[in-house]
């Protein structure tokens, strides 16, 4: 029985540190991830021509808009357009009883006309009376009085001057007329509708020709914007694409920037205009405004898909070796699945483009041969 004790025991113990030496292995690599070389995909970095555009939503606001309301009370006796007409400067739109203004128009003519009669009359009076006073013919007292009946007759035509003209205005007021070249809405009355100073609203009146289209930009781009206004501006540096993703064939220029950022969006407006003599833009329209940026030319782009961010910060993987550096990159203009980047990568540099996640600075890879740049699309 003693025989077999030391061959029961190596029989206990041998398999014990065969598994304990197998453990300390995986352990060793478990925590030691980076050993193992992690199988990646690479991209080589190449230079595309392109045309970098940063994109904004627009709205078409006319550059000139009145909203047409009557000044005078009566009943509406003409509408001298058709809805959605071309109106000119001075065009006759409605009409609202005439009648009554015109006979106060000729009150005050006549009343006009019968105070500078008694003017002249007391002016001939005074004139004698002084002649006479020469003379010492007629008591000083009677030339005041007629010097006094003179102011009073100048007074009167001044009131009577006054009632033409406030006549003249409402007679005037009561034909509407297009403010400036336009283009006027849907009457909101008809003929026979009865009008007060203010109440209803009659129409609207647009400037078409040329036309602005408003969109919003941030703080930050402020000073960007304010030097291109105060440049030359380049053919095509503004452009806008339709709802229905066309084109439109007129570019525009900047105009204006707001007078002020909002408090609390941190953003203001600015106004571009453009041609419209087709009057293809309506006010009210959404558009897509695009600004070029400088992304112009031969510039590094590489697949979205390869970029990782980290707090706001963007980074690639640069295949070294064996191993891979993360590199900080400064992006630019996205063109569907690509972007370019502005800052931090060299031509012919190998990239990561798939693997990423299981990656960290200094790790060890597998790379496969690098991916041939895609045919150049439009950008």
């Amino acid at each position: 029985m003693k025989r077999n004790l030391p061959w029961l025991m190596a029989a206990i113990i041998g398999p014990l540190v065969l598994v304990s030496c197998g453990g300390e292995e995986n352990n060793a690599q478990q925590q030691n991830p980076a050993a193992a070389a992690v199988p990646v995909n690479t991209y080589t970095v190449e230079e595309e021509r392109v045309t970098g555009t940063d994109t904004y939503p627009g709205s078409v606001v006319p550059l000139q808009e009145v909203e047409l309301r009557p000044q005078v009370s009566g009943y509406i006796t003409n509408y001298y357009v058709q809805d959605g007409q071309r109106v000119t400067k001075g065009q006759r739109l409605y009409e609202i009883d005439r009648s009554k203004y015109q006979a106060s128009f000729q009150q005050a003519q006549a009343n006009l006309q019968s105070a500078r009669a008694n003017l002249a009359r007391v002016e001939k009076d005074l004139e004698r009376y002084e002649r006479l006073a020469e003379r010492e013919a007629i008591a000083r007292q009677q030339v005041d009085y007629a010097r006094t009946d003179v102011e009073t007759a100048r007074s009167q035509v001044a009131a009577a001057e006054a009632q033409v003209n406030s006549a003249s205005t409402d007679l005037s007021y009561a034909t509407i007329v297009a403010p400036f070249d336009g283009t006027i809405g849907i009457s909101q009355v008809r003929v026979g509708a009865q009008v007060s100073p203010g109440q209803p609203l009659l129409n609207t009146i647009s400037s078409t020709e040329p036309i602005a289209v408003d969109f919003v930009i941030n703080q930050q781009e402020i000073s960007r914007f304010s030097l291109l206004m105060q440049g030359d501006q380049p053919d095509s540096l503004f452009t806008i694409m339709l709802n229905n993703q066309t084109e439109y064939p007129y570019p525009g220029e900047i105009v204006a920037i707001d007078r002020a950022i909002g408090r609390q969006t941190g953003t203001t407006t600015l106004r571009l205009q453009f041609p419209n003599r087709d009057r293809t833009l309506i006010p009210g329209m959404s558009v897509t405004v695009r600004v070029l940026n400088q992304d112009i030319g031969e510039q590094l782009v590489v697949p979205f898909r390869a970029v990782t961010e980290q707090l706001g910060e963007y980074y690639v993987y640069v295949v070294q070796g064996d191993s891979v550096n993360q590199r900080n990159v400064t992006l630019g203009t996205r063109f569907g699945s690509d972007v370019v980047v502005r800052e931090g990568l060299e031509e012919g540099s190998t990239i990561v483009v798939e693997g990423t996640q299981r990656l960290r600075q200094g790790a060890k890879v597998q790379a496969d041969a690098p991916q041939a740049q895609p045919a150049a699309a439009a950008r």
